[in-house]
């Protein structure tokens, strides 16, 4: 400030005039890389005016002291002698005074500069595969200024809000919790950063749904069997004891999580129980089916008709013997 008087009273007069004080105490917000100009308005009794940034002086008069490429004057006549700050950074921000002399004393008015900047993820979680039942911690860090509110939401049908903020603790996922997951950084300075995070959940296989098949003598008989589990299992079919493969008259099939045993031209050697492996490195299940020849009382998921008719008779007895 001391040089700052000692060249307000030495420089020649510079055609100037007096500060509009409530214009020039307004605090002004602005977004990192924008261009900031501070408004600083004069009349005719004013004879000198300079402008710094703390104790630093950027501009007397026309001189300009800053050897920032990025500042300069705006002057529009004699009434305006404002400064433009182009590419605005965070470390613009501060204190900016317009200084002025009249005849009577000296006068200053202030203008803080802040500066905002918008959210930015820095950081998250990279794709995971976890197993079902396990705990997870996904994050998202973020940096803006005012710092970001951060939010997740698991990209469903639903789509909710999910209770976390840097740090998203998932207890015990399950297999309906696997997705895509969603972090979002919002401060209101730009539009929000937006960060995904894939979550696999892998879990053992279940066999869903099965069908087994009556098939005439000299037909195509189709046994199919569905499992699902992460990763897609594997399957293998099995008549008793023995594994079956591709061989003459036997056609086994993979479509992803279903598998069908095609058999051709069945003979009565080929009717009897089959059994459905799924398997992946969580676990294993299987099922059997049954191949049968028509007539013989068995439904088409393989359970005995034969069977369930026999307990009927055996109840229709029991009737009778108690007199129901």
């Amino acid at each position: 400030r001391m040089c700052l008087s000692a060249w307000l009273h030495l420089q020649g007069g510079f055609p100037v005039r007096s500060v509009d004080m409530q214009r020039a105490t307004d605090n002004i917000t602005i977004r990192q890389g924008d261009t900031a100009i501070i408004r600083c308005y004069v009349d005719d009794k004013v004879s000198k005016v300079a402008w710094l940034n703390r104790s630093n002086i950027i501009f007397a008069g026309q001189d300009k002291w800053s050897l920032d490429p990025r500042v300069d004057l705006v002057t529009k006549g004699q009434l305006e002698y404002s400064l433009r700050i182009q590419k605005v950074d965070v470390y613009d921000e501060g204190s900016y005074t317009c200084s002025i002399q009249t005849k009577q004393q000296p006068k200053t008015s202030q203008v803080y500069l802040i500066v905002q900047v918008p959210a930015n993820i820095y950081k998250v979680s990279e794709d995971i595969t976890v197993n079902e039942g396990s705990n997870v911690t996904l994050s998202c860090l973020a940096n803006g200024r005012p710092d970001p509110a951060i939010t997740w939401r698991l990209l469903n049908p639903s789509a909710e809000p999910l209770d976390g903020e840097e740090y998203l603790d998932i207890i015990g996922i399950m297999r309906n919790q696997a997705g895509r997951y969603e972090c979002k950084a919002s401060n209101d300075v730009a539009t929000p950063d937006v960060k995904y995070v894939n979550v696999v959940v892998s879990y053992p296989p279940t066999i869903k749904k099965t069908q087994s098949s009556e098939t005439p003598v000299g037909r195509m008989g189709t046994l199919q069997c569905e499992a699902t589990a992460v990763p897609t299992p594997e399957f293998e079919w099995y008549r008793d004891e023995k594994r079956l493969s591709n061989a003459q008259g036997i056609n086994i099939q993979i479509l992803g999580s279903t598998t069908i045993l095609m058999i051709a031209n069945v003979t009565e050697e080929d009717y009897g129980n089959y059994t459905c492996v799924a398997s992946n490195r969580q676990g294993v299940q299987n099922a059997s089916l049954f191949l049968y020849r028509p007539g013989t009382g068995r439904d088409i998921n393989g359970s005995a008709c034969v069977s369930q008719s026999l307990w009927l008779l055996l109840a229709c007895f029991a009737c009778l013997f108690f007199k129901c």
